[in-house]
Protein backbone atom coordinates (compact mmCIF):
# COMPACT_ATOMS: atom_id res chain seq x y z
CA UNK A 1 0.00 0.00 0.00
CA UNK A 2 1.46 3.36 -1.04
CA UNK A 3 1.11 6.90 0.18
CA UNK A 4 -1.29 9.17 -1.73
CA UNK A 5 -0.29 10.38 -5.19
CA UNK A 6 1.66 13.61 -4.93
CA UNK A 7 2.90 12.90 -1.41
CA UNK A 8 5.95 15.03 -0.69
CA UNK A 9 9.15 13.18 0.24
CA UNK A 10 11.82 15.45 1.65
CA UNK A 11 14.89 15.85 3.80
CA UNK A 12 15.81 18.69 6.12
CA UNK A 13 18.72 20.61 7.63
CA UNK A 14 19.33 23.99 9.27
CA UNK A 15 21.80 26.78 8.58
CA UNK A 16 23.84 26.80 11.78
CA UNK A 17 23.98 23.03 11.90
CA UNK A 18 25.45 22.50 8.41
CA UNK A 19 26.80 25.68 6.83
CA UNK A 20 29.94 26.56 8.81
CA UNK A 21 31.77 29.65 7.50
CA UNK A 22 30.54 31.56 10.53
CA UNK A 23 32.96 34.45 10.05
CA UNK A 24 33.16 34.57 6.26
CA UNK A 25 31.72 36.93 3.66
CA UNK A 26 30.22 39.42 6.08
CA UNK A 27 28.24 37.07 8.33
CA UNK A 28 27.67 38.46 11.81
CA UNK A 29 27.77 36.43 15.02
CA UNK A 30 24.69 34.67 16.37
CA UNK A 31 23.67 33.66 19.88
CA UNK A 32 24.86 30.16 19.08
CA UNK A 33 28.34 31.41 18.24
CA UNK A 34 28.48 33.11 21.62
CA UNK A 35 26.98 30.13 23.46
CA UNK A 36 29.49 27.71 21.92
CA UNK A 37 32.33 29.93 23.16
CA UNK A 38 31.25 29.39 26.80
CA UNK A 39 33.33 26.71 28.53
CA UNK A 40 31.22 23.63 29.16
CA UNK A 41 28.15 24.84 27.29
CA UNK A 42 28.51 22.41 24.36
CA UNK A 43 29.87 18.88 24.37
CA UNK A 44 33.67 18.84 24.07
CA UNK A 45 33.72 22.53 23.14
CA UNK A 46 32.25 21.88 19.71
CA UNK A 47 30.77 24.72 17.67
CA UNK A 48 29.16 25.38 14.31
CA UNK A 49 32.24 27.22 13.05
CA UNK A 50 32.89 24.59 10.40
CA UNK A 51 29.83 22.32 10.79
CA UNK A 52 29.50 20.33 7.52
CA UNK A 53 31.09 23.11 5.43
CA UNK A 54 27.86 23.17 3.43
CA UNK A 55 28.59 26.84 2.65
CA UNK A 56 31.34 25.67 0.29
CA UNK A 57 30.13 22.14 -0.47
CA UNK A 58 26.46 22.81 -1.22
CA UNK A 59 26.73 21.64 -4.87
CA UNK A 60 27.88 18.20 -3.68
CA UNK A 61 25.17 18.09 -1.01
CA UNK A 62 22.42 19.13 -3.41
CA UNK A 63 23.55 16.46 -5.87
CA UNK A 64 23.19 13.89 -3.08
CA UNK A 65 19.69 15.18 -2.25
CA UNK A 66 18.68 14.95 -5.90
CA UNK A 67 20.18 11.49 -6.33
CA UNK A 68 18.23 10.37 -3.28
CA UNK A 69 15.07 11.17 -5.23
CA UNK A 70 13.77 13.66 -2.67
CA UNK A 71 11.42 16.18 -4.21
CA UNK A 72 11.84 18.75 -1.43
CA UNK A 73 14.59 20.09 0.79
CA UNK A 74 13.81 22.02 3.95
CA UNK A 75 16.54 24.56 4.66
CA UNK A 76 16.80 27.59 6.90
CA UNK A 77 18.21 31.05 6.24
CA UNK A 78 20.91 32.32 8.58
CA UNK A 79 19.60 35.71 9.73
CA UNK A 80 23.09 37.01 10.67
CA UNK A 81 24.47 35.87 7.31
CA UNK A 82 22.10 38.11 5.38
CA UNK A 83 21.84 40.94 7.95
CA UNK A 84 24.98 40.95 10.08
CA UNK A 85 23.42 43.16 12.77
CA UNK A 86 19.92 41.75 12.33
CA UNK A 87 18.52 44.97 10.87
CA UNK A 88 19.77 47.62 8.51
CA UNK A 89 22.09 46.94 5.57
CA UNK A 90 21.74 43.71 3.63
CA UNK A 91 24.83 41.56 3.31
CA UNK A 92 24.69 40.88 -0.41
CA UNK A 93 27.25 38.08 -0.20
CA UNK A 94 24.98 36.24 2.22
CA UNK A 95 21.90 36.60 0.05
CA UNK A 96 23.94 35.60 -3.00
CA UNK A 97 24.73 32.31 -1.26
CA UNK A 98 21.05 31.50 -0.81
CA UNK A 99 20.36 32.56 -4.39
CA UNK A 100 22.86 29.95 -5.52
CA UNK A 101 21.43 27.28 -3.22
CA UNK A 102 17.85 27.88 -4.39
CA UNK A 103 18.87 27.88 -8.04
CA UNK A 104 20.92 24.70 -7.63
CA UNK A 105 18.02 22.91 -5.92
CA UNK A 106 15.52 23.92 -8.57
CA UNK A 107 17.87 22.98 -11.40
CA UNK A 108 17.89 19.42 -10.00
CA UNK A 109 14.11 19.26 -9.55
CA UNK A 110 14.19 19.68 -5.76
CA UNK A 111 11.66 22.13 -4.31
CA UNK A 112 13.06 24.46 -1.62
CA UNK A 113 11.05 24.81 1.59
CA UNK A 114 12.51 27.80 3.40
CA UNK A 115 12.46 28.32 7.17
CA UNK A 116 13.17 31.89 8.25
CA UNK A 117 14.31 31.20 11.80
CA UNK A 118 16.00 28.07 13.05
CA UNK A 119 17.43 29.44 16.30
CA UNK A 120 20.39 31.58 15.14
CA UNK A 121 19.34 35.03 16.42
CA UNK A 122 21.89 37.73 15.49
CA UNK A 123 23.98 38.58 18.54
CA UNK A 124 23.51 42.29 17.91
CA UNK A 125 19.77 41.90 18.44
CA UNK A 126 20.19 39.71 21.50
CA UNK A 127 22.22 42.47 23.10
CA UNK A 128 19.33 44.84 22.40
CA UNK A 129 17.01 42.61 24.43
CA UNK A 130 16.32 39.82 21.93
CA UNK A 131 12.83 38.37 22.08
CA UNK A 132 12.14 40.19 25.35
CA UNK A 133 12.13 43.43 23.38
CA UNK A 134 8.84 44.07 21.59
CA UNK A 135 10.89 45.68 18.83
CA UNK A 136 11.87 42.09 17.89
CA UNK A 137 8.55 41.93 16.02
CA UNK A 138 9.69 44.78 13.77
CA UNK A 139 13.18 43.31 13.42
CA UNK A 140 11.81 39.98 12.28
CA UNK A 141 9.36 41.65 9.92
CA UNK A 142 12.19 43.60 8.28
CA UNK A 143 14.22 40.42 7.89
CA UNK A 144 11.25 38.46 6.48
CA UNK A 145 10.59 41.20 3.94
CA UNK A 146 14.22 41.19 2.78
CA UNK A 147 14.16 37.42 2.23
CA UNK A 148 10.77 37.44 0.51
CA UNK A 149 11.85 40.23 -1.84
CA UNK A 150 15.01 38.38 -2.85
CA UNK A 151 13.89 34.74 -2.93
CA UNK A 152 10.12 35.07 -3.37
CA UNK A 153 10.36 35.02 -7.16
CA UNK A 154 11.29 31.32 -6.91
CA UNK A 155 10.51 30.10 -3.40
CA UNK A 156 6.85 29.24 -2.84
CA UNK A 157 6.93 27.23 0.40
CA UNK A 158 7.74 29.05 3.64
CA UNK A 159 7.96 28.39 7.36
CA UNK A 160 8.37 31.21 9.85
CA UNK A 161 9.76 29.58 13.02
CA UNK A 162 11.24 26.23 13.87
CA UNK A 163 10.27 24.87 17.29
CA UNK A 164 9.59 28.03 19.30
CA UNK A 165 8.91 25.82 22.33
CA UNK A 166 12.51 24.59 22.23
CA UNK A 167 14.48 27.77 21.60
CA UNK A 168 12.36 29.51 24.23
CA UNK A 169 12.10 26.64 26.72
CA UNK A 170 15.70 25.42 26.53
CA UNK A 171 17.23 28.76 25.60
CA UNK A 172 15.36 31.15 27.88
CA UNK A 173 13.96 29.03 30.71
CA UNK A 174 16.31 26.11 31.50
CA UNK A 175 19.45 27.64 29.96
CA UNK A 176 20.54 24.43 28.18
CA UNK A 177 20.59 26.04 24.72
CA UNK A 178 21.61 29.45 23.39
CA UNK A 179 21.41 32.11 24.62
CA UNK A 180 21.64 30.15 27.89
CA UNK A 181 19.21 32.21 29.96
CA UNK A 182 16.98 31.37 32.92
CA UNK A 183 14.24 33.95 32.75
CA UNK A 184 11.33 34.14 35.13
CA UNK A 185 8.02 32.83 33.83
CA UNK A 186 6.60 36.33 33.13
CA UNK A 187 9.68 37.10 31.03
CA UNK A 188 9.48 33.83 29.08
CA UNK A 189 5.76 34.44 28.52
CA UNK A 190 6.59 37.89 27.16
CA UNK A 191 9.33 36.55 24.88
CA UNK A 192 7.00 33.81 23.63
CA UNK A 193 4.26 36.33 22.91
CA UNK A 194 6.69 38.45 20.91
CA UNK A 195 7.76 35.37 18.91
CA UNK A 196 4.13 34.60 18.04
CA UNK A 197 3.54 38.21 17.08
CA UNK A 198 6.70 38.14 14.95
CA UNK A 199 5.34 35.03 13.24
CA UNK A 200 2.20 36.93 12.27
CA UNK A 201 4.22 39.89 11.05
CA UNK A 202 6.42 37.65 8.92
CA UNK A 203 3.40 35.96 7.32
CA UNK A 204 2.12 39.40 6.34
CA UNK A 205 5.48 40.44 4.90
CA UNK A 206 5.88 37.26 2.87
CA UNK A 207 2.41 37.65 1.38
CA UNK A 208 3.08 41.29 0.54
CA UNK A 209 6.47 40.83 -1.12
CA UNK A 210 6.80 37.31 -2.57
CA UNK A 211 6.20 37.26 -6.33
CA UNK A 212 5.18 33.60 -6.44
CA UNK A 213 1.95 33.03 -4.50
CA UNK A 214 3.27 31.76 -1.17
CA UNK A 215 2.29 28.64 0.74
CA UNK A 216 3.02 29.41 4.39
CA UNK A 217 3.14 27.43 7.61
CA UNK A 218 5.47 26.90 10.52
CA UNK A 219 7.31 24.02 12.24
CA UNK A 220 6.58 23.80 15.98
CA UNK A 221 7.84 21.03 18.20
CA UNK A 222 5.35 18.17 18.42
CA UNK A 223 4.58 17.47 22.08
CA UNK A 224 2.74 14.30 21.14
CA UNK A 225 0.64 12.23 23.53
CA UNK A 226 -0.74 8.84 22.51
CA UNK A 227 -3.17 6.41 24.17
CA UNK A 228 -1.70 3.33 25.78
CA UNK A 229 -4.67 1.22 24.67
CA UNK A 230 -7.32 1.30 21.98
CA UNK A 231 -10.03 2.50 24.35
CA UNK A 232 -12.21 5.54 23.80
CA UNK A 233 -11.44 6.90 27.27
CA UNK A 234 -7.68 6.55 26.72
CA UNK A 235 -7.89 8.31 23.35
CA UNK A 236 -9.80 11.16 24.97
CA UNK A 237 -7.25 11.36 27.79
CA UNK A 238 -4.32 11.45 25.35
CA UNK A 239 -6.01 14.19 23.33
CA UNK A 240 -6.67 16.26 26.47
CA UNK A 241 -3.09 15.80 27.67
CA UNK A 242 -1.59 16.74 24.31
CA UNK A 243 -3.42 20.06 24.25
CA UNK A 244 -3.13 20.78 27.94
CA UNK A 245 -1.06 23.58 29.43
CA UNK A 246 0.90 22.22 32.40
CA UNK A 247 1.92 24.32 35.34
CA UNK A 248 5.57 24.87 36.22
CA UNK A 249 8.20 25.00 33.45
CA UNK A 250 6.25 22.49 31.35
CA UNK A 251 4.03 25.19 29.84
CA UNK A 252 6.99 26.19 27.60
CA UNK A 253 6.61 22.94 25.68
CA UNK A 254 2.83 23.00 25.33
CA UNK A 255 1.42 22.50 21.85
CA UNK A 256 -1.75 24.47 22.49
CA UNK A 257 -0.12 27.47 24.17
CA UNK A 258 1.78 28.19 20.95
CA UNK A 259 -0.53 26.80 18.27
CA UNK A 260 -3.91 28.00 19.53
CA UNK A 261 -3.04 31.72 19.12
CA UNK A 262 -1.50 31.09 15.70
CA UNK A 263 -4.39 29.05 14.28
CA UNK A 264 -7.40 29.70 16.51
CA UNK A 265 -6.65 33.30 17.49
CA UNK A 266 -6.73 32.75 21.24
CA UNK A 267 -4.61 31.46 24.08
CA UNK A 268 -5.89 28.31 25.82
CA UNK A 269 -8.18 29.12 28.75
CA UNK A 270 -6.38 26.56 30.93
CA UNK A 271 -3.14 28.52 30.66
CA UNK A 272 -4.78 31.89 31.11
CA UNK A 273 -6.42 30.68 34.32
CA UNK A 274 -3.04 29.58 35.65
CA UNK A 275 -0.81 32.49 34.73
CA UNK A 276 -2.80 34.98 32.68
CA UNK A 277 -1.91 37.75 35.14
CA UNK A 278 1.76 37.24 34.20
CA UNK A 279 1.14 37.89 30.49
CA UNK A 280 2.32 41.16 28.93
CA UNK A 281 -0.30 43.92 29.28
CA UNK A 282 -2.65 44.24 26.31
CA UNK A 283 -1.69 40.88 24.79
CA UNK A 284 -5.30 40.37 23.67
CA UNK A 285 -4.93 43.23 21.20
CA UNK A 286 -2.21 41.30 19.33
CA UNK A 287 -4.17 38.12 18.72
CA UNK A 288 -5.61 39.22 15.39
CA UNK A 289 -2.15 39.82 13.94
CA UNK A 290 -0.77 36.57 15.36
CA UNK A 291 -3.55 34.52 13.74
CA UNK A 292 -2.68 35.12 10.09
CA UNK A 293 -4.18 32.51 7.74
CA UNK A 294 -1.86 29.56 7.06
CA UNK A 295 -1.87 26.96 4.31
CA UNK A 296 -0.42 24.13 6.38
CA UNK A 297 0.61 23.02 9.87
CA UNK A 298 4.12 21.63 10.15
CA UNK A 299 5.22 19.51 13.09
CA UNK A 300 8.56 18.10 14.22
CA UNK A 301 8.05 14.68 15.84
CA UNK A 302 10.63 12.53 17.61
CA UNK A 303 8.98 11.04 20.70
CA UNK A 304 5.85 11.17 22.82
CA UNK A 305 4.16 10.40 26.11
CA UNK A 306 1.99 7.31 26.76
CA UNK A 307 -1.30 8.41 28.32
CA UNK A 308 -4.23 6.50 29.83
CA UNK A 309 -7.41 7.60 31.54
CA UNK A 310 -7.22 7.35 35.31
CA UNK A 311 -10.10 6.17 37.48
CA UNK A 312 -11.48 9.73 37.41
CA UNK A 313 -11.10 9.89 33.63
CA UNK A 314 -8.27 12.43 33.83
CA UNK A 315 -5.04 11.81 31.89
CA UNK A 316 -2.31 9.79 33.58
CA UNK A 317 1.13 9.27 32.05
CA UNK A 318 2.02 5.59 32.16
CA UNK A 319 5.60 4.42 32.77
CA UNK A 320 7.36 2.46 30.04
CA UNK A 321 8.52 -1.06 30.78
CA UNK A 322 12.18 -1.65 31.72
CA UNK A 323 14.40 -1.96 28.68
CA UNK A 324 12.14 0.16 26.46
CA UNK A 325 14.06 1.05 23.25
CA UNK A 326 15.72 4.45 23.10
CA UNK A 327 17.81 6.29 20.52
CA UNK A 328 21.31 7.64 21.17
CA UNK A 329 19.67 10.85 22.42
CA UNK A 330 17.85 8.73 25.03
CA UNK A 331 14.55 9.47 23.30
CA UNK A 332 12.04 6.59 23.43
CA UNK A 333 11.19 4.91 20.12
CA UNK A 334 7.42 5.34 19.78
CA UNK A 335 6.05 5.00 16.23
CA UNK A 336 2.53 5.70 17.48
CA UNK A 337 3.41 9.39 17.65
CA UNK A 338 3.19 9.57 13.85
CA UNK A 339 -0.26 8.03 13.97
CA UNK A 340 -1.89 9.96 16.80
CA UNK A 341 0.01 13.23 16.49
CA UNK A 342 -1.16 14.16 12.98
CA UNK A 343 -4.70 12.97 13.74
CA UNK A 344 -5.02 15.06 16.90
CA UNK A 345 -3.44 18.13 15.26
CA UNK A 346 -5.73 18.01 12.27
CA UNK A 347 -8.81 17.53 14.45
CA UNK A 348 -7.98 20.65 16.45
CA UNK A 349 -6.51 22.95 13.79
CA UNK A 350 -8.16 21.75 10.57
CA UNK A 351 -5.10 22.34 8.39
CA UNK A 352 -3.13 20.01 6.11
CA UNK A 353 -0.24 18.45 8.03
CA UNK A 354 3.40 18.16 7.00
CA UNK A 355 5.83 16.24 9.19
CA UNK A 356 8.65 18.78 9.00
CA UNK A 357 11.15 16.69 10.99
CA UNK A 358 11.42 13.08 12.09
CA UNK A 359 14.48 10.89 12.56
CA UNK A 360 16.87 9.47 15.12
CA UNK A 361 20.45 9.59 16.31
CA UNK A 362 22.22 6.24 16.03
CA UNK A 363 25.65 4.84 16.92
CA UNK A 364 27.08 5.25 13.42
CA UNK A 365 30.64 4.72 12.26
CA UNK A 366 32.44 3.67 9.06
CA UNK A 367 32.77 -0.12 9.08
CA UNK A 368 35.76 -2.07 7.79
CA UNK A 369 34.11 -2.38 4.39
CA UNK A 370 34.03 1.47 4.17
CA UNK A 371 30.24 1.56 4.49
CA UNK A 372 28.01 2.83 7.29
CA UNK A 373 25.49 0.17 8.31
CA UNK A 374 22.72 1.88 10.29
CA UNK A 375 20.04 -0.81 10.56
CA UNK A 376 18.48 0.78 13.68
CA UNK A 377 17.73 3.98 11.76
CA UNK A 378 16.11 2.01 8.93
CA UNK A 379 13.94 0.18 11.44
CA UNK A 380 13.04 3.42 13.25
CA UNK A 381 12.03 5.18 10.04
CA UNK A 382 10.14 2.16 8.70
CA UNK A 383 8.06 1.90 11.86
CA UNK A 384 7.27 5.61 11.98
CA UNK A 385 6.45 5.91 8.29
CA UNK A 386 4.18 2.85 8.48
CA UNK A 387 2.32 4.49 11.35
CA UNK A 388 2.04 7.72 9.34
CA UNK A 389 0.66 5.83 6.35
CA UNK A 390 -1.95 4.26 8.61
CA UNK A 391 -2.93 7.69 9.93
CA UNK A 392 -3.50 8.84 6.35
CA UNK A 393 -5.60 5.74 5.64
CA UNK A 394 -7.70 6.59 8.68
CA UNK A 395 -8.40 10.09 7.43
CA UNK A 396 -5.51 12.36 8.46
CA UNK A 397 -4.69 14.92 5.76
CA UNK A 398 -0.91 14.47 5.82
CA UNK A 399 0.74 15.70 2.64
CA UNK A 400 4.47 15.33 3.18
CA UNK A 401 7.35 14.08 5.28
CA UNK A 402 10.83 15.53 5.84
CA UNK A 403 13.45 13.18 7.26
CA UNK A 404 15.89 14.74 9.73
CA UNK A 405 18.53 14.97 8.55
CA UNK A 406 20.18 14.61 5.19
CA UNK A 407 23.63 15.03 6.81
CA UNK A 408 25.19 14.30 10.15
CA UNK A 409 25.57 17.77 11.61
CA UNK A 410 26.08 20.01 14.64
CA UNK A 411 23.43 18.83 17.09
CA UNK A 412 23.29 21.94 19.27
CA UNK A 413 24.47 21.36 22.87
CA UNK A 414 25.36 17.77 21.94
CA UNK A 415 27.91 18.96 19.40
CA UNK A 416 28.88 16.38 16.80
CA UNK A 417 28.41 13.27 18.91
CA UNK A 418 24.78 12.70 17.85
CA UNK A 419 24.49 11.56 14.24
CA UNK A 420 21.05 11.98 12.64
CA UNK A 421 22.05 11.90 8.97
CA UNK A 422 21.26 9.65 6.06
CA UNK A 423 24.77 10.67 5.01
CA UNK A 424 27.79 10.20 7.25
CA UNK A 425 30.09 13.22 7.54
CA UNK A 426 33.74 12.85 8.50
CA UNK A 427 34.12 16.15 10.34
CA UNK A 428 37.90 16.13 9.85
CA UNK A 429 38.00 15.58 6.08
CA UNK A 430 34.38 16.59 5.32
CA UNK A 431 33.96 13.43 3.25
CA UNK A 432 30.33 12.42 2.69
CA UNK A 433 29.44 8.71 2.86
CA UNK A 434 25.81 7.74 2.17
CA UNK A 435 24.66 5.26 4.82
CA UNK A 436 22.55 2.16 4.26
CA UNK A 437 19.55 4.27 5.31
CA UNK A 438 20.18 6.59 2.35
CA UNK A 439 19.73 3.71 -0.11
CA UNK A 440 16.73 2.47 1.88
CA UNK A 441 14.99 5.88 1.89
CA UNK A 442 15.73 6.11 -1.83
CA UNK A 443 13.59 3.00 -2.33
CA UNK A 444 10.85 4.34 -0.06
CA UNK A 445 10.63 7.47 -2.21
CA UNK A 446 10.79 5.50 -5.46
CA UNK A 447 7.96 3.21 -4.32
CA UNK A 448 5.99 6.07 -2.71
CA UNK A 449 6.10 4.10 0.51
CA UNK A 450 4.95 0.88 -1.08
CA UNK A 451 7.98 -1.02 0.23
CA UNK A 452 7.13 -0.25 3.86
CA UNK A 453 5.76 -2.92 6.20
CA UNK A 454 2.28 -2.73 7.60
CA UNK A 455 1.83 -0.66 10.75
CA UNK A 456 2.13 -2.46 14.06
CA UNK A 457 -0.92 -3.29 16.11
CA UNK A 458 -2.68 -1.01 18.60
CA UNK A 459 -2.39 2.07 16.43
CA UNK A 460 -6.14 2.61 16.37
Amino acid sequence: MTFPDGFLWGVAAAAYQVEGATSQDGRGPSVWDEFCARPGAVFDGHSGESACDHYHRYPEDIALIADLGANAYRLSISWPRVMARGVGPINEAGLDFYDRVIDALMSRGVTPWVTLFHWDLPSALFHRGGWLNRASVDWFGEYAEAIARRLGDRVQHWMTFNEPQIFLGLGHSTGEHAPGLRYSRPDVLRAAHHVLLAHGRAVERIREHAEVKPIIGWAPHGCICYPTQDREEDVAAARASMFGVPDGDGWCFSTAWFADPVVLGQYPEEGLRRFGTEMPPGFQEDLEQIAQPLEFFGVNVYQGRPIAAGEDGLPVERPRQPGFPHTMCHWPVEPKVLYWGPRFLQERYDLPIYVTENGCACMDWVHQDNHVHDAPRIDYLARHLSALRQAIRDGADVRGYFQWSILDNFEWAEGYRMRFGLIYVDFETMERIPKDSYAWYQQVILSNGGCLPEAPALLR
